[in-house]
């Protein structure tokens, strides 16, 4: 978080890595297991989009993608900038 706070849309790989649609996932791994959450840039503000959750395939699973690209719809429709 706090490397996401300092560097904002310059976090690459190993911390960060862009998903799809605007998603980007924040990576830590703690002992064997791998954390992820989700977010996006509003802005210049990084918006949390998931609580966190371990990954444990090779990909973040399609469902998490897809809750955070509803969280970040409702976020743009509720901010006025939904397209």
């Amino acid at each position: 978080m706090k490397l996401l706070h300092e560097q904002g849309f310059e976090l690459h790989r190993p911390h960060a890595e862009y998903l799809k649609d605007g998603i980007y996932e924040l990576r830590w791994k703690t002992a064997n297991v791998n954390y992820r959450i989700l977010y996006f840039f509003h802005d210049h503000e990084a918006i949390l989009l998931s609580h966190g959750f371990t990954k444990q395939a090779s990909k973040v699973p399609v469902k998490e993608i897809q809750l955070a690209l509803a969280r970040k719809r409702a976020y743009e429709k509720r901010s006025g900038k939904g397209t």
